[in-house]
């Protein structure tokens, strides 16, 4: 089992940065790929971006590249999100994910595709 924790979340301005952690405590190891997903009332469950176990592979949703960076510390068991050029349309609650194995990039866009959530972290932003 894997427990994930976000936090960092908060109300930001539009254009304004935030960085979301997500802490990993259990059966964690390099072997696990983590990502982000985030939900927005009455929409979906959309995926955001995604970190190979060595951090060697990033992989992120079209309509935040350039902006948004994860990264991850596993000497922390930590995953860290840093957004930037924050729009309203991008307030949701933002759920950090685990699974193991790398897969297709097609597949961790897929919430299906993990095993693990947190609980989420709320990120309102302001127009």
């Amino acid at each position: 089992q894997v427990q994930l924790v976000e936090s960092g979340g908060g109300l930001v301005q539009a254009g304004g940065s935030l960085r979301l952690s997500c802490a990993a405590s259990g059966r964690t190891s390099v072997s696990y790929v983590m990502g982000w997903f985030r939900q927005a009332p009455g929409k979906e469950r959309e995926f955001v971006a995604a970190i190979s176990g060595d951090g060697g592979s990033t992989y992120y949703a079209d309509s935040v590249k350039g902006r948004f960076t994860i990264s991850r510390d596993n000497a922390k068991n930590t995953v860290y999100l840093q957004m930037s050029g924050l729009k309203p349309d991008e307030t949701a609650v933002y759920y950090c994910t685990a699974r193991y194995g790398l897969t297709t990039q097609a597949l961790l866009m897929r919430p299906g595709s993990y095993n693990y959530w947190g609980q989420g972290t709320q990120v309102t932003v302001s127009s």
